[in-house]
């Protein structure tokens, strides 16, 4: 989905123009654990009418280290018909005195290429000093005039962790008869609001001191101030539109999207030909899902309206090619053929599952699916993607709020695709490893995998070539030296897929000896590498979004001649946070682990932390321990 958001620093402005930038001036209470600093900042967003928008920027950000670089560079995205005006930018040492200008010829303006797209009319525009005499300051202003209201620029003064804000001004002016929708976020002020000719709305933030990112914490959105607006009419591209209700958004891409699902003869034919003569709508969705992954592929091509509306079926028929909008339209229409109602769905892909504001209608999404309505089973597409499993949503695009496009429902409505519990996502490994008179092991590994658990695995299969899966694998397993002799893989398709991986490993010098004493360490591939701190009071809830259960059970042969010294005991753990248990055995010269890590998807309070963090601190030693062993007299 093609984007007006700005990326990164962007939009414009105007503030006061003598400005001292001595980073002396700002408090200690911002500096501390920041590693930048937003000295001052002024957005002015003009809506002049249904037709034009002018956004002013203009920003000063102190980069306190090397880690806060990231906020020195300029970026702004821009097309032919949102042109970009008047950038300048400034560049101060740490004392606020002025040592660079930008100049017209240091402004990168380059096609937004995103390694998928085969055409855009996107650009940016960029600039960065690349200075590093910490600390610094780098202050920019620049204008844009955008074509229309469909997504407005709405308010993000903290960028991230470890950000300090000294001072920021939102500033939104329009019409009187322009009917503005806005909803803050986490926000404690009161907006200043005026009225002569035209309304002018002002939020300001000030000294808001960084936030230090904790282990589960909840989504900086619901941590962080901001300021969400909105149109209630608008019009892009020349097509008008309202976000008034989701109904009224869903009429809006209906209007886009009519007509485009026409097929050529052909097409219809082949679709006839792969399902009349099955029963279920499940296996008629299968089938032509398994026909557009081997038929299609994916390319973006974002142009004009574009951005939004789907290309025509026939194009993708036409083609073997097509975006996430004309591939779902075009799964949309092969299923449309059969008789099998199908739907277009919006979704935002990606990290930010909790993006989507049900009570705030706005343009949130970046992403297209599809999907089929079946009683309590919808059957969930991604057009995308030429090896996934049909109904599988995973990590991109599953556990979130998604906009339904439905004419049936006079527009379309939300809904949320499906949330992998911890029984879906398993990691069931069986281990059966030989260790030599001299501690080298030697090790046949199997494992299970499935839901959110395999897609590393998936990707390793269908994405990477044997010489990097093997590249891969021998970097990201946790033995201090070894070599991958053999990988093999095998995958089942399903709305939870599997994929079952073989490893065979050797690790020299695995186990150590000294004098007539064998350790061994018999967790080996699957050990806790979390250690909570408890030096700081907890802040925020825990949130523990990923709910998974592994088990590992573990056979290793050693020389004969050996008798246990000292074997761990058992432990249980079970609380709200999940359950662990390892349990070990050891039979003449064979010893079984078996170990079970159990995670709960949940939300806790903050008071949860101290017990979390004992709970963590007791798996990662569990898992360390060794067993030792004696040789036998004689």
């Amino acid at each position: 989905m093609k984007y007006l958001l700005f990326i990164g620093l962007i939009t414009v402005g105007v503030m006061a123009t003598a400005q001292d930038y001595n980073v002396a001036l700002i408090p200690d209470s911002l500096k501390t654990d920041a590693d930048a600093v937003l000295r001052s900042e002024y957005i002015e967003v003009h809506i002049k009418s249904l037709e034009k928008t002018i956004v002013k920027h203009k920003y000063a950000i102190t980069i306190l280290n090397e880690n806060g670089a990231e906020y020195a560079e300029y970026q702004n995205r821009y097309d032919t018909k949102s042109p970009l005006y008047d950038i300048s930018g400034t560049l101060y040492d740490a004392m606020g005195k002025k040592l660079k200008t930008v100049k017209r010829k240091d402004i990168v303006d380059v096609s937004l290429q995103d390694g998928m797209s085969l055409m855009l009319d996107d650009r940016i525009k960029a600039h960065n000093f690349y200075y590093n005499s910490y600390p610094y300051t780098i202050e920019y202003e620049d204008e844009q005039d955008i074509k229309g209201t469909y997504q407005l620029q709405s308010w993000h003064p903290v960028n991230g962790d470890k950000y300090a804000v000294q001072q920021s001004k939102y500033k939104v002016i329009y019409p009187a008869d322009y009917q503005l929708r806005y909803k803050e976020y986490n926000y404690k002020g009161k907006p200043i609001t005026t009225t002569e000719k035209e309304i002018t709305i002002t939020w300001e933030l000030n000294n808001f001191k960084p936030i230090v990112t904790e282990f589960g914490q909840p989504s900086l959105r619901e941590i962080l101030p901001q300021v969400r607006i909105a149109p209630t009419d608008f019009v892009y591209q020349g097509y008008k539109g309202s976000f008034a209700t989701w109904q009224d958004y869903g009429k809006f891409q209906l209007m886009l999207n009519k007509d485009r699902d026409a097929l050529p003869d052909n097409i219809k034919q082949q679709v006839h030909s792969l399902t009349d003569k099955l029963t279920t709508i499940e296996e008629k969705t299968k089938v032509l899902y398994d026909f557009l992954q081997k038929n299609t592929r994916y390319i973006s091509i974002q142009l004009g309206i574009g951005g939004f509306q789907p290309f025509e079926a026939k194009y993708v028929a036409e083609k073997k090619y097509g975006d996430c909008k004309a591939l779902s339209n075009y799964m949309v229409a092969l299923l449309k053929e059969i008789g099998v109602p199908a739907n277009y769905v919006i979704a935002y892909g990606g990290r930010g599952s909790d993006r989507v504001d049900e009570t705030f209608p706005a343009e949130y999404f970046n992403h297209v699916i599809a999907c089929v309505p079946n009683g309590k089973d919808t059957i969930w597409l991604e057009c995308t993607s030429q090896d996934v499993s049909a109904g599988y949503m995973g990590e991109f695009t599953g556990n979130r709020k998604v906009y339904v496009v439905d004419e049936k429902s006079g527009g379309g409505y939300i809904t949320k695709t499906p949330n992998y519990k911890h029984t879906d996502n398993l990691q069931l490994r069986t281990v059966t490893a030989t260790v030599d008179k001299d501690g080298n092991l030697q090790a046949e590994v199997k494992t299970h995998f499935t839901g959110l658990a395999q897609e590393e695995q998936h990707g390793l299969l269908h994405q990477a070539t044997p010489e990097q899966r093997t590249k891969y694998l021998n970097e990201h397993i946790s033995l201090p030296t070894y070599k991958i002799e053999k990988n093999e893989y095998k995958e089942t398709k399903g709305y939870i897929p599997v994929m079952d991986e073989i490893l065979i490993i050797s690790s020299p010098n695995y186990a150590s000896t000294s004098g007539k004493r064998l350790f061994i360490t018999p967790n080996l591939f699957n050990k806790s590498t979390m250690r909570l701190p408890l030096d700081k009071p907890r802040k925020y809830d825990i949130d523990l979004n990923y709910p998974f259960k592994d088990i590992d059970t573990v056979n290793i042969t050693i020389p004969d001649g050996y008798t246990v010294e000292a074997l761990p005991q058992n432990v249980a753990l079970s609380n709200k946070f999940g359950n662990y248990k390892v349990n070990y055995t050891v039979t003449a010269n064979t010893i079984q682990l078996i170990r079970l890590k159990e995670r709960l998807n949940s939300r806790f309070p903050a008071s949860d932390y101290e017990e979390l963090a004992k709970f963590y601190d007791a798996m990662y030693k569990a898992d360390r321990a060794r067993i030792v062993f004696v040789k036998k007299e004689g």
